[in-house]
């Protein structure tokens, strides 16, 4: 859904504009609750893969008076 549509919805609902970002984040808050509650349940962090593609070995430190 564009930007333009949920605009206006909330226009027609009489909503201030300066409610838009509450409003966002309050509908947001159902999800960050169920992974909690899924996280807790499970007894672990879900946490999104990630894959390194840097250098296997990392790279040189190099002292703040030298770079």
């Amino acid at each position: 859904m564009s930007i333009s549509i949920r605009h206006r919805r909330i226009i027609s609902l009489g909503i201030p504009i300066d409610l838009f970002t509450p409003i966002f984040a309050v509908s947001r808050m159902s999800g960050w609750t169920a992974h909690v509650f899924e996280q807790y349940r499970n007894n672990r962090l879900i946490r999104p893969r990630a894959e390194y593609k840097g250098n296997p070995d990392g790279q040189t430190w190099i002292p703040i008076g030298q770079r």
